[in-house]
């Protein structure tokens, strides 16, 4: 999970070249913005005293929705509700710990995550990284690298902290220059940060947001953490595809042969780390825990007669299974990752995973207090019908200018990003943003599924060329020991074009995805709302 981490300036910085204005402004108004923490107590006192202002002068809309449809006002008008008065005050006070604890995300990734970090903790999936990067042929090394960095989201700093610093040393071992190993891996980490073959903690983390903005329409709708696994499964390998192009015939080229003179004074040549044989038969060990364990949910859900399937029609779709997906990932992550562990000599008795897991859940204090306050905005915006009365509004502006079909996602893809340039993290700009775009895009005729995939691109594309995305001083601190004279400029600059290539080429995938071929984005998602052809 990315989150922001704010910077301070008091006025942009010098202005030079259109495209260094453009960083600069960028970077201007990112740090302007406060802490996404501070940010969404901001937004709840501003709810707060809109919601007084707009009850005052009875601010309303015509529900569209049909008669009889869930959730739809009996008298067929939406009214803002204020909250400054004793019943909004009343509200406010007794619902603040259940709109905390009621958070869907909350509770989901915080299972998650325990089953991610026995994987990370013992060493499991930094050896698979290391060993699946560097056991790969010098002609596909490149792809090997942007591959296995999207595949590292799975444990959110992996990527970050081992795939990036070892993709530099392994094309400086092998004569290429470093930078451009850093790009290929910081791509693929960043600029594919959605995409991925299996679910992470990154998947129960949006749906539990879309879910709540999808009921402000819809009180009955439900968006499991799986709503966008084949959509994202497929974007892995068009990611992967991109990412290596961008890297060998564009990037690659333009820095040219690498001069060792321009590294670091104090710079040494690191080698990177060879996988040991007791690591192998760690992964060995692993992947056979991996393959029972995967026999054994298969064994749920795959016949006919499995325990997991829907109860009443038998079928996968909103089945306990997929309903339960996130105690799923936990077991799949951290049975493997304890044998591993047990075989290699990280983890020897249950103290160990406990640790490993408690571990996890105290990197996650700052997120847990952003999702004290995301909850409290979320759940004022809705009881103050603010949702759904902007989503009225936008629906109608947009059917008023005939702005329905399939192509208002490439705007709403390109205004995700833009976003995404000065609020860097995934949760707090999703949370800010899904209750006015999904009502909104729900009433001109589309899924929220199909919502929350097109708003993954977005988000992701945009990571690469953002000061504000919280691991940027990282990578620049590894570039910058391959040439001392980096600065923030040259680094965003190098990104640029995997930025614009993802964008464009991402964004058409998922219109050929979605609309050419008419595929789901996720098992049982829909792809329009109502469930219409």
């Amino acid at each position: 999970m990315q989150t922001s981490v704010p910077h301070h300036s008091s006025a942009p910085p010098g202005k030079k070249t259109p495209f260094t204005r453009f960083l600069d402004t960028v970077e201007w108004l990112g740090n302007l913005l406060p802490h996404p923490v501070t940010l969404f107590a901001i937004l709840c006192v501003a709810i707060f005293v809109a919601s007084g202002i707009a009850g005052y002068f009875g601010l309303s809309v015509m529900d569209p929705r049909p008669e009889g449809a869930p959730g739809r006002a009996v008298d067929g008008i939406i009214a803002v509700k204020s909250l400054m008065n004793a019943e909004g005050l009343q509200l406010i006070v007794t619902s603040m710990v259940k709109n905390f604890t009621g958070f869907a995300p909350l509770g989901t990734v915080l299972v998650a995550m325990m089953g991610v970090a026995v994987a990370e903790y013992s060493g499991l999936l930094s050896t698979v990284m290391r060993s699946l990067v560097m056991s790969a042929s010098p002609r596909l090394v490149t792809m090997t690298i942007v591959f296995a960095s999207i595949v590292s989201n799975t444990a959110s700093e992996l990527g970050y902290v081992v795939l990036i610093p070892l993709a530099a040393m392994i094309f400086h071992s092998l004569g290429r220059h470093p930078l451009a190993g850093l790009a290929a891996a910081f791509a693929g980490v960043s600029g594919g940060y959605s995409a991925n073959l299996l679910l992470g903690t990154v998947d129960p983390l949006l749906s539990g947001i879309t879910q709540s903005a999808a009921q402000m329409i819809d009180p009955s709708y439900q968006v499991g953490p799986e709503a966008n696994w084949f959509f994202m499964a497929a974007s892995t390998f068009v990611v992967t595809i991109l990412g290596t192009l961008v890297t060998e015939k564009i990037v690659e080229p333009k820095l040219g042969k690498y001069d060792s003179s321009m590294a670091s004074d104090d710079f040494e040549p690191e080698k990177a780390q060879a996988v040991t044989d007791l690591e192998r038969r760690g992964m060995r060990n692993a992947g056979l825990a991996a393959l029972a364990v995967s026999a054994l949910l298969a064994l749920t859900i795959v016949p006919e007669w499995g325990v997991l399937r829907h109860p009443v029609t038998g079928e996968v779709a909103g089945s306990p299974f997929l309903k339960g997906i996130v105690a799923m990932i936990l077991v799949f992550f951290a049975v493997p990752g304890f044998v591993y562990g047990r075989t290699v000599g990280t983890m020897k008795t249950d103290r160990d995973v406990i640790d490993a897991m408690a571990k996890s859940i105290s990197t996650l204090g700052m997120y847990i207090v952003l999702v004290f306050f995301a909850a409290q905005f979320v759940a004022l915006f809705k009881w103050t019908n603010f949702g759904q009365v902007i989503a009225v509004g936008g629906a109608d502006a947009l059917q008023a200018i005939g702005l329905t079909g399939p192509a208002l996602f490439f705007g709403f893809i390109l205004i995700c990003g833009i976003i995404n340039l000065t609020l860097g993290s995934a949760s707090a700009q999703w949370a800010v943003t899904a209750p006015i775009f999904v009502p909104m895009l729900m009433l001109v005729g589309y899924a929220p599924e199909t919502i929350q995939a097109a708003y993954r691109i977005g988000d992701s594309v945009t990571n690469l060329i953002t000061p504000m995305m919280s691991y940027f001083g990282l990578i620049l601190a590894v570039a910058t020991k391959y040439k001392k004279d980096l600065g923030i400029g040259t680094l965003i600059a190098t990104m640029l074009p995997y930025s614009l290539v993802f964008l464009v080429g991402w964004s058409l995938f998922f219109f050929i995805w979605v609309f050419g071929l008419g595929l789901p984005v996720g098992p049982g998602s829909a792809t329009y709302y109502p469930m219409t052809p």
